[in-house]
């Protein structure tokens, strides 16, 4: 089933946006922007910076702050020589396929493309780990480096070396503008029960997450 959240421009829609935005920047708030904080699911974050592996586990230290946003969490690695390539389409708020088999172990190639009319997020991840992702976005949407149709690449540019790098080049996790495509090749050589997903603001809670069947 696909879900489409709301009208660009509609009063429903700004109000939700602004609830998650409240909700999730109280969440982020309680945890320390220059310190190292332990996730859910055992993943040690620090500080803002994205840049990391988002439970990227072939980033040796990697992530917010050198903290390693995935580096007490095995999801993977990013992988070389796919055996497959798989295309996915993101829409407003939906992933197309939802549900993506694959043997433990194996090299896929995606090739995902937004065909909505907002700014999207492919990322590989636990649900705890999504979870916890999501106050991160929210707070870049309130510092100006997303927005709700683009990238301000001129924003996440300046917070790099700043202590919060708000950069989104991890090898598990792209954002994709409306009418653009971007790759991810994955290794899916983990025991954790992972989900594609994206964590901007509103977008997991209106149906915007889809499941990898791994198959031991």
């Amino acid at each position: 089933m696909k879900f489409a959240i709301f009208a660009r421009g509609t009063a429903a829609s700004a109000a939700l946006v602004a609830a998650t935005l409240a909700l999730s920047t109280s969440a982020w708030a309680q945890t320390s922007h220059g310190s190292t904080h332990t996730m859910q699911d055992g993943t040690v974050m620090q500080g803002m910076n994205h840049d990391s592996g988002h439970g990227n586990a072939a980033m040796s230290g990697g992530g917010h702050g050198g903290g390693g946003h995935g580096a007490a969490q095995d999801i993977g690695r990013a992988g070389v020589n796919p055996t497959r390539t798989i295309n996915i389409t993101m829409g407003d708020n939906y992933y197309e396929p939802e549900r993506i088999a694959l043997a433990h172990g194996e090299t896929v190639r995606f090739v995902i493309t937004n065909t909505g009319s907002f700014l999207h997020e492919f990322n590989i991840n636990t649900a705890a780990s999504h979870a916890e992702h999501g106050p991160m976005m929210a707070m870049m949407f309130e510092m100006g480096a997303l927005e709700p149709d683009r990238i301000n690449h001129a924003v996440m540019d300046a917070s790099k070396g700043t202590g919060h790098d708000m950069s989104h080049d991890a090898p598990n996790s792209v954002l994709i503008e409306p009418g653009q495509t971007r790759e991810v090749t994955w290794t899916f050589d983990t025991m954790k029960d992972l989900e594609f997903a994206c964590n901007i603001p509103g977008h997991y809670d209106s149906g915007m997450v889809g499941d990898f069947a791994i198959q031991h």
